[in-house]
């Protein structure tokens, strides 16, 4: 008869010490296994339900007006959180003078997005869990994995030059349409006032 643990012609000791490591393990193949199939069937039902719309995404719901920078000089970027204390955004003015602003929330996985100034003339936006990058003048998706663009904080600034966040636009909807949605929501006859179709 062969020896399951690969102990035949061994000394009674060593036998014994394979047979005490293996009933010692913390993990056995088959837990292993039920492991790694739990963890991919949550991130594959969450990326589900995020797609679906199911799981709320940044730029749903309404925003308050909300002063984030005194002044932003070209070139230079602020981080914030908008429209929640969970929402994590970033606004940068270009070196044309552009002020754009972005959800720092990746759209593959929900990782954290940094900018990268050196970069391009502008820098980009990046994502380090799985090489994702966005366009810092659009937030198109420009590599790596993430299947929709960034959403948009919608930006604007006073007479004196104060930076405020004002609304926001989900992924690939443009910034009146984000702000006429947030309106509808807020005052609607105002927004059919002004233009904002329903």
């Amino acid at each position: 008869m062969t020896d399951p643990h690969g102990t035949e012609g061994t000394s009674p000791e060593h036998a014994a010490l394979v047979d005490r490591i293996s009933a010692d393990s913390l993990t056995t193949r088959r837990d292993y296994l039920r492991i790694v199939a739990t963890v991919s069937g949550g991130l594959a039902v969450g990326a589900t339900l995020v797609s679906a719309g199911v799981l709320p995404r940044h730029g749903d719901g309404s925003a308050t007006p909300l002063r984030i920078a005194d002044r932003i000089g070209r070139g230079q970027a602020v981080s914030f959180a908008y429209p929640g204390e969970d929402d994590r955004a970033i606004a940068a003015r270009l070196a044309d003078g552009t002020l754009v602003g972005y959800s720092t929330i990746c759209t593959h996985l929900a990782c954290g997005v940094v900018r990268r100034s050196d970069h391009g003339p502008d820098g980009d936006l990046y994502c380090p869990c799985h090489e994702g990058e966005f366009d810092i003048r659009t937030g198109e998706v420009t590599a790596g994995p993430p299947p929709r663009p960034l959403p948009k904080v919608l930006l604007v600034e006073d007479a004196r030059g104060a930076v405020w966040a004002v609304g926001t636009a989900r992924s690939g909807e443009n910034e009146e349409a984000g702000l006429c949605r947030s309106l509808r929501e807020q005052d609607p006859d105002l927004a059919d006032r002004i233009g904002c179709g329903s």
